[in-house]
């Protein structure tokens, strides 16, 4: 057990990050438990708790007698840098055991700019951070959550992947490793991963060599032994009613990003943006049923004393139940002054009707997502609503007496010219002007917030190239260039950040140097606006040699092998290309959910189906 001095803690910034003994903590004696889990987010500790994932997987170990789940998360630079001048390892926030005496420490992989940051923490922890060098005392490194639908530019680290949701699968994990370790075998890493890649949903990226064509452009990966799957699918879950989750979720001391209850309505969305990763890795959609998120309320109300609850999901506002789930919280916590918000509204009056109840005393700000600045390019991209809608549910709100809304688009997309960026000041000052025509004043806020477009694997626009950093930056000027109301106000993210999202989430094994070169070099927190140095990345890609470019500013053919091919969300290659190609066309895909089947092959490919309980009943 490590001891922290309380000089050290009183020399940095929020101590309680690194303290633990939080409400609702686990603590278990590890002389009596088989299995030892390390769970991270690899960011700052005020991120890492706020990730629904971890909460999720943090219960369901821990319920097990056998099994022992702790937290770790990132320390910011000066905890970091009093950790290594008084040679203090990272360890588990419950009982201050060091990382490498545990058996797994698993990453939940939420976005490429957080690799450095996995790392740092091997390091701190005196774990080799190539896989190839661990030796088979050392923890067995797993990474999960939705990068691992391309993991190339990281699999030298990573000892093995969970592909999809891990409600089941980190439990068979679990399994595994108690049932292998009573094995009369040698326990040398290589055997139980073996025995580990028997499990549906588990990619070992050391049993497989990537081939590289001689331009030096990805060929194929090749499966280095005959039992082992070619391609990995997914896990998902088909019943969110009868699946574990988050009861009693840890409280913090300090405040996070997310300090509040999380409700989970469903998993999936149908909606088909083109550019949307998570639209496809989370299909199909599934809803809890309307009485069991009632009694999942209470559990956690009750397990933590918290008075506001989000109401999440990717849309939260299609939850097919809405309206009446709405109307059983507001008359059940009445009188406990409980407050429930969703964080995503659809472009409808509907949404607005929902939010006003949501919202009777204090009218916070309102955000839709048109994505983009004209109906062409809304096409283009799906987005399946129009400039009316959003005018009318703006109007909604207005009238309700919502005076601040936040307007999101992105910039780069497919097809994308200068009409249609001058179109996202021109959309934002007609919602000035039409809350001036409905309530006669100008004291309306509205923000437009602009990010920069990153290809994903397994979407349509995979194939598409990225704007160059300069083009971006162009974009930017031109928009800002075209705002004439004081009331509009533009925010915009860092073009650098996106240009190395977009080099990475396209990647192949060849970036791995590239990561552990900038790594070297001091590399950490690169989702940190004060943090990232750009410089710093450019320097590692000219010592490794390795032209960036090729990733993405590269458009790819379809007859090109891609280097996530072989983890899959279960998506066909016939449907992303149908969609690429009706997006250069501007035609719409309806919604599955709600009309018929868009043959994305996903629901076929894993024997899942869509769960909604409107339709059902």
């Amino acid at each position: 057990m490590i001891k922290i001095s309380p000089a050290v803690l009183q020399s940095v910034s929020k101590p309680a990050r690194y303290t633990g003994g939080e409400v609702n903590a686990v603590h278990k004696d590890h002389r009596m438990i088989s299995c030892k889990f390390a769970l991270s987010m690899p960011d700052v500790y005020e991120v890492g708790m706020s990730n629904m994932g971890l909460k999720i997987l943090y219960e369901i170990l821990n319920r097990r007698s056998d099994t022992v789940a702790e937290r770790v998360y990132t320390p910011w630079p000066d905890m970091e840098m009093k950790m290594r001048e008084n040679h203090i390892p990272l360890y588990g926030l419950e009982s201050f055991t060091p990382l490498k005496n545990f058996d797994f420490i698993g990453f939940s992989l939420q976005y490429e700019l957080i690799y450095t940051n996995i790392l740092n923490m091997l390091d701190m922890s005196d774990i080799p951070v190539w896989a190839e060098d661990r030796r088979d005392e050392d923890p067995f490194i797993i990474g999960g959550g939705p990068c691992v639908y391309n993991v190339e530019p990281i699999a030298d680290f990573f000892d093995f992947f969970i592909v999809g949701e891990g409600e089941e699968i980190i439990e068979e994990v679990a399994d595994a490793f108690i049932k292998w370790h009573s094995m009369p075998k040698s326990h040398s890493r290589i055997e139980f991963l073996h025995y580990v890649s028997k499990i549906k949903g588990i990619y070992v990226p050391s049993f497989y060599r990537p081939e590289y064509n001689a331009n030096g452009i990805f060929k194929e990966l090749i499966s280095l032994y005959d039992d082992i799957p070619a391609i990995i699918h997914k896990r998902v879950i088909k019943d969110m009613d009868n699946v574990p989750t988050v009861e009693k979720p840890v409280i913090p001391y300090i405040n996070i990003v997310h300090d509040r209850l999380m409700l989970e309505l469903f998993r999936g969305c149908s909606r088909g943006c083109r550019f949307c990763q998570a639209g496809i890795a989370y299909r199909p959609v599934r809803e809890r049923s309307r009485e069991k998120l009632n009694e999942l309320t209470r559990i956690m109300i009750d397990n933590t004393g918290y008075d506001e609850m989000s109401l999440t999901s990717l849309s939260s506002a299609d939850y097919s139940c809405l309206p009446v789930l709405i109307d059983d919280l507001m008359t059940s916590y009445a009188d406990e002054k409980m407050s429930f918000s969703l964080p995503s509204l659809r472009v409808d009056s509907f949404s607005i009707d929902i939010a006003h109840k949501l919202q009777t005393m204090r009218k916070s700000g309102l955000t839709f997502a048109p994505e983009a600045g004209t109906q062409r390019l809304r096409d283009v991209i799906n987005k399946g609503v129009t400039e009316e809608d959003l005018l009318k549910a703006c109007g909604a709100a207005f009238k309700y007496g919502w005076k601040t809304v936040k307007l999101y688009f992105m910039m780069g997309l497919p097809t994308e010219t200068d009409e249609d960026i001058i179109g996202i000041p021109q959309l934002a000052e007609k919602v000035v002007d039409l809350y001036k025509e409905i309530r006669g004043r100008r004291d309306v806020k509205v923000t437009i917030s602009v990010s920069c477009f990153v290809p994903k694997a397994f979407t349509p626009f995979q194939w598409f190239a990225q704007c160059e950093k300069s083009e971006f930056e162009r974009k930017q000027h031109l928009l800002k260039k075209h705002i004439n109301s004081r009331a509009v106000q533009f925010h915009y993210h860092d073009a650098s950040t996106s240009i190395l999202e977009g080099i990475i989430s396209r990647g192949d094994r060849r970036l791995a140097k590239v990561i552990y070169e900038a790594f070297k070099n001091g590399a950490k927190f690169d989702g940190w606006t004060e943090m990232f140095d750009f410089s710093t990345w450019q320097e590692a890609f000219k010592k490794t040699g390795i032209d960036p470019a090729q990733y993405n500013l590269r458009s790819r053919n379809f007859t090109e092998k891609l280097p996530w091919e072989h983890t899959t969300p279960g998506v066909s290659k016939k449907f992303l290309i149908n969609e690429y190609n009706k997006a250069l066309d501007g035609i719409l895909t309806s919604d599955c959910r709600r009309g018929s089947c868009t043959g994305c092959g996903i629901c076929q490919a894993l024997d899942a189906d869509v769960v909604d309980w409107r339709r059902n009943k």
